[in-house]
């Protein structure tokens, strides 16, 4: 995949590894456009960042959406990428009493992986267009193992199923490229309430990101996501008693 004059969406660009993949981007020359809730966040991101465009938006919000695929098709008729970043985790005690369980597992699918369906089944039209064009869906390490969010967890298990077959859908009939960014625990300001201090840095996360595309690594696993992979693949069981051995476990985006 080339990573130099491409037309990108970011969404939840204004701060952590979707920042950091803006910034990284814009620097090799792409045009770059972050979304986000909060204007002041996003104006503040872009102020610190070269070539890249704002647009508030909430992707859980289907009328945010249906402006956001208007302005796209309207003032960014190259658009060749779409990086699915935004995300929601809620930290709490799935067992306990009283916790809202259900509103806050809906909550996080509808964001986590709804949200990213309906807005790669709305600028799937554009993208089929281009000559070279890349849908990318962030994920994390408890795709494959979850941890204690579980629902979260769920949700991010969900999205690597959907990538998945997206993918495979897509290659067969035309020239949209699905790729898969799986960090693990990331420093961020998303991830402090579970430890993201003991996290790599999201800079890393956004360079090992854009060498994973240059070299068409559809499953790009950052970091010690990949030693999860592996030992997942070796042993299901051992893989989930290494992730669950502290409440501090490996999230990301």
């Amino acid at each position: 995949m080339n990573t130099t004059n491409n037309t990108v969406l970011v969404t939840g660009g204004s701060a952590g590894i979707g920042f950091e993949i803006a910034k990284l981007l814009s620097e090799k020359g792409n045009n770059v456009i972050i979304t986000g809730r909060n204007e002041e966040r996003l104006n503040q991101a872009a102020s610190k960042l070269n070539n890249v465009k704002t647009i508030v938006s909430d992707v859980s919000n289907s009328e945010n959406v249906e402006k956001l695929v208007a302005q796209i098709k309207t003032e960014f008729p190259q658009l060749n990428m779409v990086i699915n970043n935004a995300g929601r985790a809620l930290v709490y005690d799935i067992i306990s009493e009283n916790v809202n369980a259900f509103e806050k597992a809906e909550d996080e699918m509808l964001t986590n992986y709804l949200s990213i369906i309906r807005l790669n089944e709305k600028l799937l039209p554009l993208l089929k267009t281009q000559e070279n064009a890349a849908i990318v869906n962030v994920s994390s390490v408890v795709a494959f193992v979850p941890g204690a969010l579980a629902t979260y967890s769920a949700s991010k298990a969900a999205l690597h199923s959907y990538t998945q077959y997206l993918r495979l859908a897509l290659s067969k009939e035309t020239n949209v490229k699905v790729f898969e960014l799986m960090p693990p625990l990331v420093d961020t300001e998303f991830s402090a309430p579970i430890g993201g201090k003991s996290g790599i840095s999201p800079t890393l996360v956004a360079e090992q990101f854009v060498a994973g595309l240059e070299n068409n690594n559809f499953e790009i696993r950052v970091g010690n996501t990949e030693d999860m992979y592996r030992l997942y693949l070796s042993s299901p069981e051992e893989a989930l008693k290494v992730m669950n051995q502290s409440r501090t476990e490996d999230i990301a985006s």
